[in-house]
């Protein structure tokens, strides 16, 4: 699903106008029935598009994911889009994008969801060169709080990246796009709940998702906000993601920092203890007393978490796959078309935030072909 993240990343989009007289004499469309009148398009993907609309019910402007029947895999539209509305439903924090309504006819289903006028981190990225830690510092707590309450929640995410952070009218971040996203992930038993979809993108995706194995999603969200943070800070994704091979190479080895821009030691470490093997990588409850985390919040405690805020996890480290080994079918979603794409040779790594996303394996393996590959595993609860 692609993300509704292509905002201009200009001031206060003015308000699209409302249906003129002639229009009024014509008969509404399904939208307009419901009181929304469609503007410009602000995202555009394989099989949906995001437009802005003016709402006379909320009155103001608000976004329209308008996804086609036609062009939408079957797989999508009869698993990930009912989950994404039903999860989403039940969400209300100041750091995620409202959902507001979903509108469903014979062609499309329209989500109806809060409208941030100040485009995505993505933007801000690439508009600024990188971002300074005390705005990387912000904005990163306000993801870990919306990251923390969905977890608390029992939902998952699962597609945690710079273009699905939105930014409201008071340049505060919103996180948004669930159409990967998972509830009922705490289980009433103490058991621990393992996920068998392997989705996201290459670049955020965690180690254990890259090598194709039952993973915990809470941790692999974690991961995955700690390439943000990197992202942030140094202008372009820690893993360059055009070479499998590689790529799992590097996950499996220390972060190597660019030398400029320059960050401060507090903050590498804290990109340290996130992007770490799943035993030893950092949970909320230790990012949030992390001292470069917690600089200048008043009363917070500078003391570890237990055990250094890590996973107890009886998993053992994972070692880099032999060369014969083929990666894991990996869902991706076809991005909304960005800038095109600069290949590197293999020999050098990136410098840009583009990312990989595999066509011909985009919605191309599901929970039971996964189990295929991975027989030897017990299904995903």
């Amino acid at each position: 699903m692609p993300s509704p993240v292509q905002s201009i990343h200009h001031g206060r989009t003015a308000t699209v106008q409302v249906a003129t007289n002639t229009q009024k004499d014509k008969k509404l469309s399904v939208l307009e029935s419901h009181g929304y009148y469609l503007g410009k398009t602000i995202g555009t993907g394989s099989y949906a598009t995001v437009r802005v609309a003016n709402s006379e019910r909320h009155e103001g402007n608000v976004a329209i994911k308008i996804v086609s029947k036609f062009s939408a895999p079957a797989d999508y539209l009869k698993k990930f889009l009912p989950r994404e509305i039903e999860v989403v439903k039940g969400l209300r924090h100041p750091n995620l994008i409202r959902f507001l309504q979903a509108i469903e006819t014979t062609h499309r289903v329209y989500i109806v969801m809060e409208y941030a006028e100040n485009g995505s981190l993505l933007d801000i990225i690439r508009k600024d060169g990188y971002i300074d830690e005390t705005r990387s510092r912000k904005w990163f707590r306000q993801l870990v709080d919306a990251v923390d309450y969905c977890h608390e929640r029992g939902v998952v995410h699962r597609d945690i990246k710079c273009e699905n952070m939105l930014m409201d009218h008071d340049w505060n971040l919103k996180l948004s796009d669930f159409g990967f996203a998972r509830g009922n992930i705490k289980s009433k038993t103490g058991q621990v709940v393992l996920s068998e979809t392997y989705c996201g993108s290459y670049a955020y995706a965690s180690p254990e998702i890259l090598r194709g194995i039952p993973y915990q999603p809470q941790f692999a969200d974690i991961w995955s906000m700690g390439v943000v943070l990197f992202a942030m800070v140094y202008g372009r994704l820690p893993f360059d993601d055009s070479n499998y091979r590689e790529l799992i190479k590097q996950v499996s080895n220390k972060v190597n920092f660019p030398r400029e821009p320059n960050v401060t030691a507090s903050c590498k470490t804290l990109i340290n203890k996130i992007l770490a093997p799943l035993k030893t990588r950092i949970r909320v409850a230790g990012i949030r007393v992390d001292p470069w985390f917690a600089h200048d919040i008043a009363g917070t405690s500078r003391e570890r978490a237990d055990s250094d805020g890590s996973f107890a996890a009886d998993d053992k480290k994972l070692s880099v796959l032999s060369k014969d080994i083929e990666p894991a079918a990996l869902i991706t979603k076809q991005p909304v078309a960005l800038t095109p794409s600069k290949r590197a040779a293999k020999s050098k790594r990136r410098s840009t935030l583009e990312e990989t996303s595999i066509a011909a394996k985009d919605f191309g393996v599901d929970e039971d072909s996964a189990k295929r590959k991975n027989n030897n595993e017990k299904p995903s609860k």
